[in-house]
């Protein structure tokens, strides 16, 4: 009973199956850095503002310190005892300086007390987080710089569609992870204001300086509302939302090197530390990882979805269900990590075959388009050439020829615009180098978005 810190109401021991359930050490503990960090702040605002005596305010920052040490050093284990990371912060703190230990909490409560570690804790994993995916762009860059003329087929509903190269391919997954970093730094900034102050809900009658612990703790505003800085958790959902997304963009490109490693394909070939044998089948090479990325954004996703669920129906101001809103987060954000950690070194190390590429680029009737452009470009209605030019497909289908290789007389027995340049303007070389649009596939253009791209990671990073 004495151990509680809220002892005094009570007349009974909470029974052992209450604690248990109540407690939430085993997964809060991780945030015992954030929590020292805030009560630090706290205590030097408690001495600063006369609120408790300046040398009390000096023992207990220098106490907290003693025990950030010791806790990383080994020498301080965490109590599974102790309800939750605060509780055992402070009673930690009481055994070493007594009396002075106590006056810790005077104007604070777990709520804001929580509420300041969530966000100081989560806003070194976003850091964490942008750092990866930094690191993931610049690997795709490095990849692109050695395929800007490696022809590949585009595809659409995963049909091929158009002759691409693997460099404009590629960039368009470094294009969508800029924007999640967009996203993350969105997330940091909302998440960056300071609750603490709001106390329990209704702040407090003492003269505190939230400013102050604002500024020490590196926020970048106070929130104004007491009862919203104890009872909202949308910084976390945001965050796992901008995480979702990019496990969507991991997963993505994930299935496509799964693809691309199949004998289907054979576009590329992971490297045998980023890939896993069969148990019976001596010739397989499974691309594990990036299924096992494919599995883990459900897993991100469910996150997300139950942090949404247990928001729904909260009313202000604190609830115990908010203590569920630790598990997911920092699921969320482990799963993430772990991810881009393994996802990085295996496509950084993955071999390119481009005579496969090539050669998948050669069949499917990729340049149809062209060859509609070319009529096009003598005058006809595009309608009208996009017609013509199915019926050659067709042809082609049927005497199972390709537009390259189909006669000139055929051609022109569908329409006598064409002549002998049709065969250079449907050439894959020239399909690709004449797709100079900003954004497209021609080399030049993908050196000019690479270049863009590097500007805009360099304003960021």
């Amino acid at each position: 009973m004495a151990d509680m810190m809220w002892a005094g109401r009570f007349t009974k021991q909470i029974d052992d199956k209450v604690n248990d359930f109540n407690s939430s050490i085993k997964f809060d503990s991780r945030m015992y850095k954030s929590d020292i960090e805030g009560s630090i702040a706290h205590a030097a605002m408690l001495g600063e503002c006369g609120i408790i005596e300046k040398s009390e305010s000096e023992k207990i920052i220098e106490g907290l310190k003693g025990i950030l040490a010791d806790i990383e050093s080994g020498k301080l284990g965490f109590d599974p005892a102790a309800e939750d990371i605060h509780m055992f912060n402070e009673s930690e703190l009481t055994k070493r300086l007594g009396a002075t230990g106590k006056r810790l909490h005077t104007s604070r409560s777990r709520n804001d007390q929580v509420a300041v570690d969530i966000r100081l804790y989560l806003r070194d994993e976003v850091k964490q987080i942008r750092a990866y995916v930094v690191e993931l762009i610049e690997t795709i860059f490095a990849i692109a710089e050695k395929n800007f003329e490696t022809v590949m087929p585009g595809y659409t509903h995963m049909q091929r569609a158009q002759p691409i190269t693997f460099a404009h391919h590629v960039l368009a997954y470094a294009q969508m992870l800029l924007r999640d970093i967009g996203r993350l730094d969105d997330a940091a900034k909302r998440m960056n204001v300071n609750p603490l102050g709001s106390c329990a809900l209704a702040g407090t009658t003492y003269p505190i300086n939230r400013q102050l612990t604002t500024e020490l703790l590196g926020f970048d505003e106070v929130m104004g509302n007491s009862l919203d800085g104890v009872s909202d958790r949308d910084f976390c959902i945001e965050l796992a939302s901008a995480i979702s997304i990019l496990m969507m963009h991991l997963s993505r490109f994930s299935e496509e090197i799964i693809l691309w490693c199949s004998w289907e394909f054979k576009f590329v070939e992971l490297d045998d530390a980023f890939a896993t044998g069969s148990s019976i089948m001596p010739q397989k090479k499974n691309p594990d990882v990036t299924e096992l990325i494919r599995g883990k954004t459900g897993r991100v996703y469910g996150d997300l979805n139950t942090l949404l669920t247990m928001m729904k129906g909260t009313p202000l101001a604190y609830n115990k269900d908010m203590q569920e809103d630790k598990e997911a987060i920092f699921d969320a954000v482990d799963t993430v990590k772990l991810c881009l950690r393994t996802f990085i070194p295996m496509l950084a190390t993955m071999r390119v075959i481009p005579e496969n590429m090539r050669a998948a680029a050669a069949k499917g009737f990729i340049n149809a388009t062209d060859c509609a452009d070319y009529l096009v470009k003598k005058g006809m209605p595009f309608r009208d050439a996009y017609k013509a030019t199915g019926t050659l497909v067709h042809i082609c289908i049927e005497k199972g020829l390709t537009l390259e290789t189909l006669p000139l007389g055929e051609y022109k027995a569908v329409c006598d615009t064409f002549d002998e340049d049709v065969y250079e303007a449907i050439s894959l070389d020239t399909c690709v180098m004449q797709r100079k649009s900003e954004g497209g596939p021609a080399p030049e253009a993908v050196k000019a978005q690479l270049a863009k791209l590097k500007e805009k990671l360099s304003a960021l990073v």
